[in-house]
C-alpha cells in the first residue's frame, strides 16, 4: 500500500507521524511485523486507528515511509556534493556527513530490516534497487573520483566508511553495549577510514 498523499501536515502533524513512525518500528522490533496491528499502533501513539489512517495506508507504508526518508537523505546528499567544487576533503566530509545523519533512533530501522529481507525485497521493485543503496553507490562512484590515489584497496574502503553505520550495528549485535556506543563506534571507524582515504580530513 502506499503513503497517504494527504495535504502537508502541520508541525503537530509531523510529530504524530514520527512517533507512529517510532512506535511501529518499537513494536515491529519486539513482537513481530506479523503479529503487530494498526490499532495497537494507534493505542500507543494516543490516537484513534482511522486518525492513524490519515499519516498511514497501513503497515507497509509505514516501513516504506522509512525507507523513503533514508533515500531522500541519501540523495540530498549526493546533490550537496555536487553543488561543491571538487577537491579531497569533499570526499572526507560527504562522508561524514552521511554518518553523523544516523541517530540511536534509526539504528533499530537498520535492524528491523535487516531481520525482515523478504519485507524490504517486496517493497522495491524487481527491477530498481533501494533507493538509499543507489544514491550511496552513485555518491561513491562521485567521491572515488576525488581520491588522490585510487586504487582497487581505496575503492572499498570508501565504501566501507559510507557502510560503517551498518557494519556497527553487525558487530554491536549480541555484545550487550547501548545503542549510543553503537554509533559513536561507527562514527569513529568511519573518521579513521576518511584519514586513510584523504589524511587532510583528519586535521580538521
Amino acid at each position: 500500500m502506499a503513503e497517504k498523499q494527504s495535504a502537508r501536515p502541520g508541525p503537530r502533524g509531523t510529530q504524530t507521524r514520527r512517533q507512529a513512525q517510532r512506535v511501529a518500528l518499537r513494536l515491529f522490533t519486539e513482537q513481530g511485523y506479523e503479529a503487530t496491528s494498526l490499532r495497537q499502533i494507534a493505542d500507543e501513539v494516543g490516537i484513534n486507528k482511522a486518525s492513524l489512517y490519515y499519516y498511514f495506508d497501513g503497515k507497509e507504508a509505514i516501513v516504506q515511509s522509512l525507507l523513503d526518508e533514508r533515500g531522500d537523505e541519501a540523495e540530498a546528499l549526493l546533490a550537496w556534493v555536487r553543488e561543491q567544487p571538487p577537491s579531497p576533503d569533499l570526499l572526507g566530509a560527504a562522508v561524514l556527513r552521511w554518518v553523523d545523519t544516523f541517530t540511536e533512533d534509526k539504528l533499530q530501522g537498520i535492524r528491523f530490516l535487516a531481520a525482515n529481507p523478504l519485507l524490504l525485497a517486496s517493497l522495491t521493485p524487481t527491477d530498481e534497487a533501494p533507493r538509499v543503496g543507489a544514491a550511496l553507490t552513485r555518491l561513491a562512484d562521485e567521491l572515488g573520483t576525488l581520491q588522490p590515489a585510487r586504487t582497487p584497496e581505496s575503492v572499498v574502503l570508501l565504501r566501507m566508511a559510507l557502510l560503517s553505520i551498518n557494519a556497527a550495528v553487525q558487530a554491536g549485535a549480541g555484545a550487550g553495549v547501548p545503542d549510543g556506543a553503537v554509533v559513536a563506534a561507527a562514527r569513529q571507524a568511519a573518521r579513521a577510514l576518511v584519514v586513510e582515504l584523504a589524511p587532510s580530513a583528519g586535521e580538521r
